[in-house]
C-alpha cells in the first residue's frame, strides 16, 4: 500500500515489484531487475519516466566503465520491463546496445579434481552435497531445492523442480548417489528436505524448515577448492559451477565403480 507522501518514482518502482512477481519470473530475476530500477532511479535522481536515448547512452556507457556486459544486459531488460509494465511507454532506444557474443566453457573439474574436492571437505552436509550436485549434474539453486519426495529410488531418476527456465526435467539416480542420500538421510531424518540447513545443529536440522545457505555452501566449497589447489582461470571465485558437468556421460558416472565413490 503506498502514501500520498511517497514520490512517483517509489510509487512505480512498488508497481515494478508486483508486476515482476506476477509475471512469475525467478526470484534471481527479480532481484536483478529490480536492482536495475534502483541504480537507474539513482543516477536520473529518481526522474526515469522519459528517458532519451541520449540519456540513455549516458548511463549504459558509464555503467559499462565499471561492470561486467552481464549487468548491463541485466539493466536493460529490467529497464524495458518497466517501461513496459508500470509505465506503458515504448522502448525509446530500440538498437541501442549490442553485447558482444561470447562463447566460454566454464570451467569443470575433472572427475580426479571431483574425487579430491569431495574428500577435502570436511562438514557432512557440505560433502553429501558437492557430491549429489556433480553425479546428478545439477545447478547450485537446483540441489538447495532437493526435497525427500524428489528421489524415486524404484525409478532411478530424481524430480528436478523449478529448473532453468521455469520447467521441470528428470535425471538420472546413480546407485551409488541414492545410497549416500539415504545414509545421509539417517543422519538428520528431516522428512521434507533432502540437505536441511545447519543453524541447529544436528538436532535442529529433523525440524528445519529451510534448506542450507547457499552463502555458506559457496563459501566452503571456494575453500576447498583453494586449499586443494584447483585455482581454474579466476582463483578467487570458485563456485559450484565448478561441479556442473559439460559432459552428462561424466556426470552419470561420477557414482560408478570406476569414479569416484561416495564420501
Amino acid at each position: 500500500m503506498t502514501t500520498s507522501s511517497e514520490s512517483p518514482f517509489k510509487q512505480n518502482y512498488q508497481t515494478h515489484l508486483k508486476h515482476l512477481k506476477l509475471k512469475g519470473l525467478q526470484p534471481k530475476t527479480i532481484e536483478a531487475y529490480a536492482r536495475a530500477i534502483r541504480r537507474v532511479g539513482e543516477y536520473f535522481d529518481e526522474q526515469i519516466e522519459d528517458l532519451s536515448e541520449a540519456q540513455l547512452t549516458d548511463y549504459f556507457t558509464d555503467l559499462l566503465a565499471s561492470h561486467s556486459w552481464s549487468s548491463v544486459k541485466l539493466d536493460l531488460y529490467g529497464l524495458k520491463f518497466y517501461y513496459t509494465h508500470v509505465l506503458h511507454k515504448p522502448w525509446a532506444a530500440p538498437g541501442l546496445i549490442k553485447p558482444p557474443r561470447a562463447q566460454r566453457l566454464p570451467d569443470i573439474v575433472t572427475v580426479d579434481e571431483a574425487r579430491q574436492l569431495f574428500w577435502a571437505t570436511r562438514t557432512l552436509s557440505y560433502k553429501v552435497f558437492f557430491f549429489t550436485l556433480y553425479s546428478l549434474g545439477l545447478r547450485l539453486g537446483e540441489g538447495l531445492r532437493l526435497q525427500v519426495a524428489d528421489i524415486d529410488a524404484d525409478r532411478q531418476r530424481v524430480h528436478i523442480r523449478d529448473a532453468k527456465g521455469n520447467k521441470d526435467r528428470l535425471v538420472p539416480l546413480p546407485a551409488a548417489t541414492l545410497d549416500l542420500l539415504r545414509r545421509f538421510w539417517q543422519v538428520h531424518r528431516n522428512p521434507v528436505l533432502l540437505f536441511p540447513n545447519r543453524h541447529g545443529g544436528l538436532n535442529g536440522a529433523g525440524r528445519a524448515t529451510t534448506p542450507l545457505d547457499r552463502g555458506g555452501v559457496q563459501t566452503t566449497l571456494r575453500k576447498v577448492a583453494e586449499d586443494c589447489g584447483l585455482k581454474k582461470d579466476q582463483p578467487s571465485q570458485p563456485s559450484p559451477q565448478l561441479l556442473y558437468p559439460s559432459d552428462r556421460s561424466r556426470c552419470r558416472s561420477a557414482g560408478s565403480a570406476e569414479n569416484p565413490r561416495p564420501p
